[in-house]
């Protein structure tokens, strides 16, 4: 970790804990290093600094839309979480290639399979990018979710802090079964992962995700010891109040 990085993480840290009352307790759950690929949600900006800063010093990277390098400021700021810039409608070959680069020298990748900011909290449909990277890479999954950044500009324009927290689950690996990797196989997929990270989500953020009695595990093959994160949505979901995600 560079002497930049690390001045940039606490900075990053300190201005996030002053305009947000940050839960990380759980985030001690995250390996200190790779290779992993971390499954997030994508709410709104305060995605990307709050898990640099947090995840911080676990060598963390992840995926930013190419016309973030359009601001020299944000550009210089991406440059230093070393994200891989994506051309939205391109191949993303490059963006792939780097992508296993990263996991391939022992490092964190974060993928957000929404694609794009929800707003309001609650999960979009996935897209099926991630499958192909943990297939390839042979890496295990995690999923990190975030929650009440959604109501964020609100709280700012009434001087109020926001109440932020993350959730992290158990880990998983992508397992075929010897099937063909087919779009309707990969769209399963796909289901699954987004399925585990709803799980540890409050309902009502789960969104396209919310019936967790319709999801499946055909292709999730657990670590010894671990569990399914949809065994935890049953055992804590009581203790979750009926949290609507608010815009």
């Amino acid at each position: 970790m560079s002497v930049t990085e690390w001045v940039v993480a606490g900075t990053l840290r300190r201005m996030t804990r002053i305009l947000c009352r940050v839960d990380d307790r759980e985030v001690a759950r995250i390996p200190s290093r790779g290779p992993l690929i971390l499954v997030v949600n994508h709410v709104n900006f305060l995605d990307a600094p709050l898990m640099y800063s947090h995840l911080r010093p676990r060598p963390v990277t992840g995926f930013a839309k190419s016309e973030t390098w359009d601001n020299p400021a944000m550009g210089w700021l991406f440059n230093v979480f070393q994200a891989i810039p994506l051309h939205r409608g391109g191949a993303g070959t490059h963006a792939f290639r780097k992508a296993l680069e990263v996991l391939q020298r022992g490092d964190i990748m974060g993928v957000a399979p929404e694609g794009t900011r929800s707003n309001d909290g609650r999960l979009r449909r996935g897209k099926p990018g991630v499958v192909m990277l943990a297939l390839k890479s042979g890496a295990p999954l995690q999923p990190v979710a975030y929650y009440g950044s959604e109501r964020f500009h609100r709280n700012i324009r009434r001087l109020q802090r926001t109440d932020f927290t993350i959730t992290v689950g158990h880990p998983f690996y992508l397992d075929p079964r010897g099937e063909k990797i087919t779009r309707e196989v990969r769209n399963r997929m796909t289901s699954e992962i987004m399925y585990q990270l709803a799980a540890i989500l409050p309902p009502g953020y789960r969104g396209q995700y919310s019936n967790l009695e319709a999801a499946t595990e055909d292709y999730l093959r657990l670590p010894s010891g671990s569990q399914s994160n949809l065994v935890r949505a049953t055992t804590f979901g009581a203790g979750w109040a009926a949290l609507p995600a608010q815009g």
